[in-house]
């Protein structure tokens, strides 16, 4: 931290000129141009209207409506890693987290450096890289956007359209790291959840990994999967407040668990959060009492 109170964070963080359409610099990119009209000021009395219905479902007015400290990932649940960590340590973070970018910081998150990409790690100490040469992560790193809390969503997608960078840390007014946001994060704001290729297949809910043991996404219907596992897993009496197995998780714990995190369910199965985010829960993988 300097004398004044301000940290590398926000001596890092590049000056946004936001244009009225929502734009970045004199030419608007391909987002404002495209959903301008949507992101400009509502009129009158649907305004309210808009508001309340953008916040609990996708849609273009999100762009406009909500702002980066409604999705960041608070700093608590940010994965970073320091500028002095070693390669075995570097690829366990990467297989852990299941990320491909991962931010890299200095002493702590409040002076960050960069990001590390997957793929730049692996071209150069992997796959085709020289794995017999010394590692060094600082020659590696890629830019970070810098971005206040208060920014629209709309803006700051379309800042990393501009400047391709799909990773951004949120800054407060001392310079400190609120979160984190990812392209990924703005995107299903609009178009809703974003299945990549780990995610399962098109069309089916789940798979069966081994015996008493299923991969599910949280949406799936409680009566479809009990139906498939022979198994009971909703008391009668709650049968009306929970349809999905995320439901299921959330009435269990009381709120949204972090990824990687194994609920226990009355019967002795165990349910394993294999991927969520602060807001939540995505993919499951639930172990039968035989199994567990």
């Amino acid at each position: 931290m300097d004398n004044d109170g301000s940290s590398r964070a926000a001596q890092g963080a590049p000056d946004v000129n936001i244009s009225q359409d929502g734009g970045i610099g004199p030419r608007p990119g391909f987002i404002s141009r495209v959903f301008g009209g949507f992101m400009s000021e509502p009129d009158g009395a649907d305004e309210t209207k808009q508001a309340s219905s953008a916040r609990t479902m996708p849609g273009l007015l999100n762009l406009r409506l909500k702002r980066l400290d409604d999705v960041l990932i608070p700093r608590a649940e940010v994965v970073a890693v320091p500028a002095d960590i070693s390669l075995p340590d570097l690829v366990s973070k990467f297989r852990d987290s299941g990320m491909t970018r991962l931010p890299v910081f200095e002493t702590t998150l409040d002076e960050p450096l960069g990001m590390i990409h997957l793929k730049d790690l692996a071209l150069n100490h992997g796959f085709n890289g020289d794995r017999d040469k010394p590692f060094a992560l600082k020659p590696l790193l890629r830019g970070l956007i810098y971005a206040p809390p208060s920014m629209p969503i709309g803006v700051l997608l379309t800042k990393m359209q501009t400047q391709r960078i799909h990773m951004a840390l949120v800054i407060d007014e001392y310079g400190g790291v609120d979160g984190l946001v990812t392209l990924e994060d703005l995107i299903e704001q609009v178009i809703g959840e974003i299945e990549d290729e780990h995610d399962q297949e098109e069309g089916k809910l789940w798979r069966q990994e081994k015996s008493g043991c299923y991969l599910a996404l949280a949406r799936t219907p409680i009566d479809d999967f009990e139906e498939e596992i022979g198994f009971k897993l909703v008391e009668a009496e709650d049968e009306e407040e929970i349809d999905t197995l995320g439901g299921l998780v959330f009435m269990l714990a009381g709120r949204v668990p972090e990824r990687g995190e194994v609920i226990p369910h009355p019967s002795g199965a165990e349910i394993e959060v294999v991927d969520a985010d602060p807001r939540r829960i995505k993919r499951l993988r639930l172990r039968m009492p035989r199994a567990a």
